[in-house]
């Protein structure tokens, strides 16, 4: 079998992740991470057998390395993925994919300038559960969609420090209703605050879909307890998907019963897909699209919360 080299730029928490599981893949073959913080680099190099580096660009140079992980602050997401395609790497970027609409669609035109594959890291997709619910929904299990909302509350995680709670946390769930659903959100009426962090920590927000459907999401890094709940409301069922448990449970007029998935590390099911992309030249799961909608809406949600009004999203050209 044919190996994909790979490198990872940033191992703070979640590129160790990466990391772990590129070694653990049998598709994949992690030739080496990168690092600022020389001394983390040199540990995770030795945990996972590979080289590093503290400049992106010597890892880059690297002509064994077909594609990397970009999972650096959001911050740096734009001159790090411009690095990488200068240097004709593939690239699978963390969520967001940019701090602004205009950045992430400078990243979307620069890859496909240079024909470079571009996925993001949108890992809730690859959920069993959300696979599971996809199905139901398109088998017309719940009959027709009327309500869908999402909770996704925690403490704040330290790791994040340059964007807020609707960036981080939110927009996994804009994501995952905009693939469930195949439409897209139009409008968006939010309340955000900030009680114990520099950007925002909490976030209300009713979303509605082109197709009519109406969304509602709660997003804080408040709550003592990690919630992360997906539920949907039907003609003929309601449903609620948990996404750590991975499980989901449908109720109609004939009572409730649990659906539950084997279950997978959904990191290991995107990482596995990201290979087969880059090896097989197939289609993006998440294009750069599907990541600057999520991100426009993030942005409208933003703006609705700073100004209380309403607000209506237009069209993306790139």
């Amino acid at each position: 079998m044919k190996q994909l080299g790979v490198g990872v730029i940033g191992v703070g928490f979640w590129g160790q992740n990466h990391a772990r599981v590129y070694k653990e893949l049998k598709k994949t073959k992690l030739v080496g991470i990168s690092d600022l913080d020389k001394r983390k680099a040199e540990i995770t190099a030795q945990t996972y057998q590979c080289d590093f580096f503290e400049k992106n660009e010597d890892l880059l140079e690297n002509e064994e390395i077909d594609a990397v992980s970009i999972c650096t602050p959001t911050s740096s997401h734009l001159k790090v993925s411009f690095q990488a395609i200068e240097y004709g790497k593939h690239l699978l970027v963390e969520k967001p994919l940019g701090r602004t609409l205009k950045e992430a669609i400078r990243v979307v035109k620069e890859a496909e300038k240079n024909k470079i594959i571009l996925t993001v890291g949108h890992i809730e997709r690859f959920n069993p559960a959300v696979q599971k619910l996809k199905e139901m929904i398109q088998k017309k299990i719940l009959g027709d969609i009327i309500l869908i909302f999402s909770r996704r509350v925690t403490r704040w995680p330290e790791r994040v420090g340059d964007v807020g709670v609707v960036m981080d946390s939110a927009i996994h769930d804009i994501d995952v209703m905009m693939y469930l659903l195949e439409t897209d959100i139009d409008r968006v009426y939010a309340k955000i605050g900030n009680l114990k962090h520099k950007f925002e920590d909490y976030a209300e927000a009713l979303l509605h879909f082109k197709n009519g459907i109406v969304g509602f999401l709660d997003a804080n890094w408040l709550t003592p307890r990690k919630i992360r709940r997906l539920i949907l409301t039907g003609s003929e069922a309601t449903t609620t998907l948990d996404y750590i448990e991975q499980l989901i449970n449908i109720e109609n007029s004939k009572g409730m019963r649990t659906i539950q998935s084997k279950w997978e590390e959904p990191l290991k099911l995107e990482l596995d897909r990201f290979a087969d992309i880059v090896l097989k030249d197939m289609s993006p799961s998440v294009a750069g699209l599907d990541a600057l909608k999520a991100i426009q809406v993030c942005e409208g949600i933003l703006k609705s919360g700073l100004s209380g009004k309403e607000v209506r999203l237009n069209k993306i050209t790139i």
